[in-house]
């Protein structure tokens, strides 16, 4: 019961945390003539035209909490009769801070999977901790003690009920088997989510849409001010550059 207590009252801190966090908010600005900034869906968007392909960039969701990896929407299409390469290995993002540009470490598929595998190996180890407490717990439920009044005066006496043991046990079972069940689950639904969305290299062939998400690390400045950078996308050898202001009410 303690440790179940223990496990909520974390869960409140989190929560209690998390809906501190600062939601902040994108804006785009067009470079030259061949960008469009545009709203789809109720989201801010732009769009960059070169000679052999056509970049949309938009946000994968309505807000950006503050301190956290940015995530966005990136659609490209080739309009040229010959096929495309892009890779995700071109594609950059630097931050300007006092002027200065600041590399953002783009965050790739495999280091996606790789932490999210590191997530569920955590995730294991807590539930079997949980687990075995659930069990000693069940272990320790058929033993008892009473206090039984006899003539001469009270006495105490311990006791053990396989009846509510055995009900114990098998309730521990069951919450167990749920557990575990609940983690494997949720972590082919996390594995499965990124390789449907997260973007990964591909050629493009002519007239093909191609798109997915690009994660990337938190701009670096203070929680509440406003972040500039540039992400760069290379397509078929053509550089695709997008300016973002990142922060509250921008």
């Amino acid at each position: 019961m303690k440790i179940q207590v223990e496990l909520i009252s974390a869960i409140a801190l989190t929560m209690m945390i998390a809906g501190c966090n600062t939601t902040e908010s994108v804006r785009f600005q067009a470079l030259n003539a061949s960008q469009q900034t545009m709203v789809r869906d109720g989201q801010p968007a732009i769009v960059s035209k070169k000679s052999k392909s056509i970049v949309l960039v938009s946000p994968a969701s309505r807000g950006i909490q503050s301190g956290a990896r940015p995530v966005y929407i990136i659609g490209m299409t080739n309009i040229s009769k010959l096929p495309l390469d892009f890779s995700v290995n071109d594609v950059t993002v630097t931050q300007i801070v006092n002027g200065k540009m600041q590399p953002l470490q783009v965050i790739n598929y495999d280091q996606l999977v790789s932490e999210e595998r590191t997530r569920q190996i955590v995730g294991a180890i807590l539930v079997g901790v949980a687990a075995g407490a659930n069990s000693y717990a069940a272990s320790r439920a058929g033993y008892g003690n009473a206090t039984i009044y006899t003539p001469s005066g009270t006495v105490t006496a311990n006791y053990y009920s396989p009846t509510a043991a055995a009900i114990a046990g098998a309730n521990a079972s069951a919450q167990n088997e749920a557990m575990i069940a609940n983690t494997i689950e949720n972590g082919r639904r996390n594995m499965s989510s990124l390789e449907k969305t997260v973007i990964k290299d591909n050629t493009l062939l002519p007239g093909e849409w191609y798109g997915g998400q690009l994660h990337f690390s938190p701009p670096t400045n203070e929680s509440g001010q406003v972040k500039l950078y540039k992400i760069g996308l290379i397509v078929g050898g053509e550089l695709h550059e997008i300016e973002v202001t990142q922060g509250p009410g921008t």
